[in-house]
């Protein structure tokens, strides 16, 4: 869970850092995040928490990873126990958090579970793909904190299967992301149905408080209090970096080799297409290694089983692109691959972030390939300094590169299968046809 634990592995750090004990929290809260073994608050969670527990509105600038889903839940379910309900001619959630991904909204269940484990609240979680009905139930059965993906919201209230007017809480989290995969429409649907913005506590979080994300929060937030953490700040300095610089063709047997050398666990490699994950799914099973490729196109209830594959160990590789994996929050991810450099400098340090969490330490590999490495110079003038440069052992690379080709070549003739027999006559030994 994004947590305040980022804070315990430095008493330097903690010097710096808020302490939960010495925020106005209740005893029920404090016991579940006392059981999770947080002390200290984040850096976001530092600013974010002392303005949200008076009460007053916050568009939060933060990352996955850094503590913003406590941060906001925290400030959730005090502002709940302090306010009588709403009342409203149809039932409905006290509270409503809106995220643009399925994993996200499953994670951040998974998290208000946790925190509010001593708490009398009832959750629900609603997204496309899965459970229509079963999600449905739930929402009929009542309850008072709600989480889900804007679709699947929208489909459920057009139906009245619920009702927005006794929300007196709204998180929009990844806002950024929201513009990016089409939802703005429907978030502003889903807005001007609550409750007067008065009425309400209102939370916005992202990766960059941009323009467009700006003018959504204070069109619908009450004079929000803007808190930014520089994203650079948050997980860079953690990350131990370095890049390769190989050309195309020795990209997969130095991927290949490193994982090898690394004895990697819980990797992440990340690419810049869909099609580019899925040839490289293909050529690492072809030589061994238990590697899945995540995209938009999997089924979730097949998306669901990788990701809880990978976080168990049992999926030691992850392949994804900058789409298909925005959201995830995974734990302890050791390692990091930028297979392709991404071309947006802020997809950079998103994902490096994937490692690193916590307070830990991790390691981001980087290739600056033919194609991609056009994009390195304005990556390290985005993050303050130069990505260490390691020498490639092109002779280790290359005899790679040859076992690879041929247990390449050998899976593809055992994937195919025998070959066919031609139709029509057979043909002897000898050359010449039989009779």
């Amino acid at each position: 869970m994004e947590s305040g634990s980022d804070s315990h592995t430095s008493s330097d750090r903690h010097d710096t850092l808020l302490s939960f004990a010495e925020l106005p929290l209740s005893d029920s809260l404090r016991q579940g995040i006392s059981e999770l073994g947080f002390t200290h608050c984040t850096p976001i969670q530092s600013q974010a928490l002392p303005l949200a527990l008076e009460g007053k509105d916050v568009a939060g600038q933060a990352q996955t990873g850094t503590g913003k889903t406590a941060a906001y839940l925290i400030a959730l379910f005090e502002h709940l126990g302090g306010n009588a309900p709403l009342k409203a001619r149809e039932p409905g959630p006290r509270a409503l958090i809106v995220a643009p991904t399925r994993e996200l909204a499953v994670q951040i269940h998974k998290d208000a579970t946790a925190l509010g484990k001593h708490l009398s609240y009832r959750f629900g979680l609603v997204f496309g793909g899965i459970d229509y009905e079963k999600q449905r139930q739930q929402l009929v059965d009542g309850v008072d904190i709600l989480i889900g993906t804007p679709g699947r919201l929208i489909d459920y209230f057009k139906q009245r299967v619920y009702g927005l007017r006794r929300v007196q809480v709204i998180v929009l989290d990844e806002a950024d992301r929201m513009f990016d995969l089409g939802f703005i429409r429907d978030i502003r649907y889903i807005l001007r149905r609550l409750p007067e913005r008065d009425r309400r506590l209102n939370f916005l979080f992202s990766a960059t408080l941009t323009h467009r994300v700006l003018e959504l929060a204070y069109e619908h937030m009450n004079d929000p209090e803007l808190v930014r953490i520089e994203p650079e700040k948050m997980t860079v300095d953690r990350v131990r970096q370095c890049i390769y610089f190989p050309a195309n063709d020795e990209k997969i047997p130095l991927l290949m080799m490193l994982l090898a050398e690394m004895d990697v666990s819980r990797t992440m490699v990340f690419v810049n297409t869909k099609r580019a994950a899925e040839r490289l799914q293909e050529r690492l099973q072809c030589n061994g290694i238990d590697a899945r490729a995540i995209s938009g196109d999997v089924p979730q209830k097949k998306r669901l089983g990788m990701m809880r594959d990978f976080e168990s160990g049992r999926l030691p590789v992850l392949i994804g692109t900058d789409v298909a994996s925005r959201g995830l929050h995974i734990p302890d991810v050791s390692h990091v691959f930028n297979y392709d450099l991404p071309q947006d400098v802020e997809d950079y340090v998103h994902r490096i972030g994937r490692t690193a969490r916590a307070g830990a330490t991790g390691d981001a590999i980087s290739f600056g390939c033919e194609d991609y490495a056009i994009s390195l110079p304005e990556i390290e003038a985005y993050i303050g300094h130069k990505i260490p440069v390691v020498d490639i052992d092109r002779e280790k690379v290359a005899a790679v590169a040859a076992s690879l080709n041929t247990s390449a070549a050998g899976s593809k003739r055992r994937r195919r299968g025998p070959p066919r027999r031609r139709h029509g006559r057979k043909r002897s030994t000898s050359g010449g046809p039989r009779r």
